[in-house]
């Protein structure tokens, strides 16, 4: 076994193309063959394993009109969320934060299922580092859309009070949206950020954060000029950022032993020439393990009396049935209205006993996933799916091939036989094989040996071919911003530094 891993580990056969250096994806595994050959056999195995109504869907009831406290009774009625068991270890923040940081190292615009695509071919959009450069754009000079002028410096981020939300925030306080045009487009350095209401206000969080932290290097570093001042500020923003997804985000996604070896240790398996590069088996399976940590509705914010359970805003994620008008009653992007923002005490741990558990990692995703809206008709609108056939066109490994490439045991195929009528049990798709893993080795609180390990070293990996990463340049830093804990510095912290918390 270990003689041939030494073969087709990743870390020993690095990429050969010269793309790998050029914004391209790559692979992690370059010599492991595709988990099947694409063929309507196959595509038919995946449809079914991936549609709605069967074994990945957690089944929940969407009926609204039989129900029309659906999104507020999906949080609070454990037996409407019979499938979508709670995690003990992460709040239900860490899921958008997640999402954030994906769309901080990756985008992929292409989106066809239908012909095989070579990874070296397709463009990353996004710079493969956790820079902030989904947030920051091009800067003040080349962006200058995204900073406020009136100023004088333009230096700090523009940000826009939401009219009418003083009425419905606890406290009485106004709220906060990101910039809009006219048409109420986001003006952001990455428009996936205004997907969802949650990742949009995470975005605003750290529109906010950097703010707060210019007027810290004024107030109490003292630098005066407006470049100084502004890379100051961005830089530890950005580093107070990568130390977050290391010591809050991986150490709860993969568990703080592997963040550890890693860190110690070294990467096994993630190589690269001379830059980092994103590996297909990282965003097309092993980071797509958010997916199924989705729950069908959130709560998001408590209205002007938090105490009064009606006062409180419950909201599905979205629903591809409700109207589409200026406040949907769902978390869909792209609006702006007085009860349209986040209070983030049920995201994160504010030590005030309101924060919500996360969802577990496991097989099954949440039922609204699977009627995405906004998709042609006779386009296919199940996530699963649409994950699954993704796999096959880019000629992914199996979980079981990439297990043995890192010498770890397998799944047992017991943990596996749901899958054995589809012929797919001993030759699992990646993504499913993450999932399901985590699922049966880490009861679905952590991602298993081969997800955790692709996620883990992916991210490190990146901070670590940064030379302008905190990793990088002083591998012992820690946070420095006044009023906080420097160990154990997390999304509360940086959200309370923000400004955009609500006092309950």
């Amino acid at each position: 076994m270990a003689g041939h891993g030494r073969t087709i580990l990743g870390g020993e056969n690095p990429p050969r193309s010269i793309y790998y250096e050029q914004g391209k994806f790559g692979r992690m595994f370059p010599t492991l063959p595709p988990f099947a050959t694409d063929n309507p056999s196959i595509r038919s195995a995946l449809k079914e394993l991936g549609k709605p109504g069967g074994i990945m869907d957690a089944q929940e009831s969407m009926d609204v009109a039989a129900n029309p406290n659906l999104a507020r009774d999906l949080i609070i009625d454990p037996l409407l969320n019979i499938n979508n068991p709670n995690n003990p270890t992460q709040t239900a923040g860490m899921t958008f934060l997640g999402q954030f940081i994906d769309h901080d190292i990756t985008f992929d615009p292409t989106s066809s299922l239908e012909r095989q695509a070579d990874p070296e071919s397709i463009q990353n959009f996004r710079t493969p580092r956790l820079e902030l450069d989904s947030v920051y754009g091009s800067g003040p000079g080349a962006s200058p859309h995204l900073y406020d002028q009136h100023s004088g410096e333009g230096i700090k981020f523009l940000v826009e009070d939401i009219p009418g939300s003083a009425v419905f925030s606890a406290g009485g306080l106004p709220r906060f949206d990101l910039p809009r045009n006219s048409q109420n487009t986001a003006l952001v350095g990455d428009p996936r950020n205004d997907e969802n209401l949650i990742v949009s206000q995470l975005h605003l969080a750290m529109l906010k954060f950097h703010n707060a932290v210019i007027d810290h290097v004024k107030g109490e570093i003292g630098l005066t000029d407006p470049g100084e001042v502004f890379l100051e500020a961005q830089r530890l923003v950005r580093w107070h950022y990568q130390w977050i997804v290391v010591h809050e985000f991986l150490e709860k996604t993969v568990g703080k032993p592997m963040v550890d070896d890693i860190l110690t240790n070294g990467r096994k398996f993630y190589n690269w020439r001379h830059e980092p590069f994103i590996p297909v088996e990282f965003s097309t399976a092993a980071y797509r393990f958010g997916h199924s940590q989705v729950r069908p509705s959130y709560r998001s914010n408590f209205g002007p009396v938090p105490s009064d359970i009606n006062s409180q805003v419950f909201k599905l994620i979205f629903n591809a049935n409700l109207a589409d008008s200026s406040d949907p009653d769902d978390l869909r992007g792209g609006k702006r209205a007085p009860g349209r923002f986040i209070d983030w005490q049920t995201f994160f741990d504010f030590g005030d006993g309101q924060a919500r558990p996360n969802k577990k990692i496991d097989t099954k995703l949440s039922t609204v996933l699977f009627m995405l809206p906004g998709f042609p008709p006779g386009d296919i609108q199940s996530l699963a799916q649409r994950n699954l056939l993704r796999g096959l066109t880019f000629s992914l490994p199996s979980g079981q091939d990439v297990a043995r490439a890192m010498g770890v045991p397998l799944l047992d195929v017991t943990d596996l036989l749901d899958l054995k009528d589809l012929k797919l049990h001993l030759r699992t798709p990646l993504w499913f094989y993450v999932l399901r893993e985590a699922e049966a080795k880490e009861n679905g609180e952590r991602l298993g040996p081969v997800g955790g390990r692709i996620v883990a070293e992916v991210l490190i990996g990146l901070l670590e071919g940064d030379g302008m990463s905190y990793l990088k340049q002083d591998r012992h830093w820690t946070p420095t911003l006044p009023g906080i804990t420097i160990d154990t510095f997390n999304m509360a912290d940086l959200l309370n530094f923000s400004g955009v918390t609500a006092t309950l």
